[in-house]
């Protein structure tokens, strides 16, 4: 869920796209509680998985859709590389539970979290990756999903702010890359800024894994 800031992880140099987050990390914290996971992905609530599962959330910023996730009963991995925005997370929500980890795409080496999952969340994080990063993100996310596992993505538009890494990246594209790397897109749709910025406006992406089981595919 971020828009995020200069950190190091995992022994790699920073990323640039998490520039302008660790300096802004209190304001952002209030920011990002402000509006319910409910009300960022309502339009995607059906295809959230119903039954308990295990769910990443890459760019979780502070846990709010980590947190949300935990409390449906899942066993929920929250990314966030960085590290003010991630004490904030653990902070706010202490009572959840969440395993914190300090990665990032697109590498995302998940060394202490083997194993796919039902469902992966990147939330206001795409738009911080260039094209070759995104490239390799799909890749990785598409090896992370388990088969019709889901892939949930919500995509910024509009002005950059002041010391912050991002790029114009499309819904057009971003389906397309998923489909190249073996992902169906099964939701797109767009949305105003729920924190009244007329100049930026959402595009919420849903793209479901193969089902290696199914005969059809």
């Amino acid at each position: 869920m971020s828009d995020r800031s200069a950190s190091a992880w995992n022994g790699h140099s920073p990323a640039s796209g998490t520039s302008g987050y660790a300096e802004m990390a209190d304001v952002l914290a209030v920011q990002y509680e402000e509006v319910t996971f409910d009300e960022v992905h309502c339009d995607v609530l059906p295809l959230v998985p119903a039954e308990p599962g295990r769910i990443l959330d890459v760019g979780a910023g502070t846990g709010r859709d980590a947190a949300a996730l935990a409390a449906r009963g899942h066993r929920v991995v929250a990314v966030e590389p960085t590290a003010e925005l991630r004490e904030h997370g653990q902070r706010i929500h202490a009572d959840s539970r969440i395993d914190w980890v300090d990665d990032v795409l697109p590498d995302l080496t998940l060394r202490q979290h083997t194993g796919r999952f039902d469902a992966v969340f990147a939330t206001a994080v795409w738009m911080h990756l260039d094209a070759e990063e995104r490239q390799g993100a799909m890749a990785r996310i598409a090896a992370l999903l388990v088969p019709g596992g889901r892939f949930f993505v919500n995509l910024r538009h509009g002005p950059v702010p002041d010391g912050r890494h991002m790029f114009d990246v499309s819904l057009a594209e971003t389906s397309e890359l998923g489909t190249a790397y073996g992902l169906q897109t099964v939701h797109r749709s767009e949305r105003p800024d729920l924190h009244g910025r007329d100049s930026v406006r959402w595009s919420c992406l849903v793209f479901q894994a193969t089902d290696a089981d199914d005969p059809l595919n």
